[in-house]
């Protein structure tokens, strides 16, 4: 059975449930051969205390949509992925609207992955730009 594009989005948003991407309300809204994305809203709860997003919280996006990349481009019965290093560069400030976190591989090896992760805005402004490394390790049985 082939799952539309809708169906794959709607299964992978479940997977978030009692998360920090649903707390932070995170939501992948699109995937390709070599890509994931996702959205996070800017408001008040992921704000700094002078009303600009936080970088924490992107860096969070960030880790969050690269994992869930290599999560679901590994055998994930046979392999579980976790995230071993982040960096992040902050260009612009955000006050309200959304930013968009766009996950490409640099590389996409068996053990570890690089992948390089652009958050922009409603515009398309570059926001941030992240990498993150992680590894897969096999599922004892």
């Amino acid at each position: 059975m082939q799952l539309s594009k809708e169906e794959v989005l709607q299964r992978a948003n479940e997977q978030c449930k009692n998360t920090l991407m649903e707390t932070l309300n995170i939501e992948i809204v699109d995937f390709g051969e070599d890509f994931l994305v996702a959205k996070m809203p800017v408001d008040s709860r992921v704000h700094q205390p002078d009303g600009v997003l936080h970088g924490g919280a992107t860096a969070a996006l960030a880790e969050s949509v690269g994992s869930f990349a290599s999560h679901i481009f590994v055998d994930s019965e046979k392999f579980f992925v976790r995230g071993i290093e982040i960096t992040a560069n902050h260009l612009k400030g955000i006050r309200e609207g959304n930013v968009y976190a766009k996950a490409t591989f640099i590389h996409k090896g068996r053990t570890t992955q690089l992948l390089d992760i652009r958050v922009t805005d409603d515009e398309d402004n570059l926001i941030s730009v992240c990498k993150l490394s992680t590894i897969s390790l096999p599922k004892n049985k």
